[in-house]
């Protein structure tokens, strides 16, 4: 499971009825839903919550470093709870599926020196793509 309602909590974040229905959706392993998912997922817990309400409060959350987004061959943003965990993604070509993945090795390593151009290289990110066995039928 990601922390991220002991995160949100640990860091004084007013948790509204509304915020932690979002927070409680999005906590989780391999867990990256769109926007109108976390709303459904949401609604079926707080009946009430408003769209709005939920798209505000992924914005919030991205903006305070606590969720990922996740955006990946022009499909719909995903949000991602697992940004103190460095890893990667796996992503379906096929249907989208989105897997964390954690690679051994240092992808900033990977990249020589002849091809760093004097940057100065803060962070890497690797997305890994292929079929997932659903779609390929294994």
């Amino acid at each position: 499971m990601s922390d991220l309602l002991e995160r949100l909590r640990d860091r004084g974040w007013r948790l509204t009825a509304q915020r932690r229905v979002v927070a409680e959706v999005l906590d989780g392993d391999h867990v990256h839903y769109t926007a109108d998912e976390v709303h459904a997922r949401a609604a079926d817990r707080l009946p009430e919550i408003a769209r709005a309400t939920v798209y505000n409060t992924l914005s919030e959350l991205v903006a305070l470093g606590e969720v990922l987004e996740v955006s990946t061959d022009g499909r719909a943003k995903r949000y991602d709870p697992n940004a103190r965990h460095t890893h990667q993604h796996l992503v379906c070509s096929s249907c989208g599926t989105i897997r964390d993945v954690h690679p051994t090795g240092d992808p900033l390593a990977a990249l020589p020196e002849g091809e760093r151009y004097g940057f100065k290289i803060a962070d890497a990110t690797v997305t890994y793509r292929g079929v997932c066995p659903n779609c390929s039928g294994s």
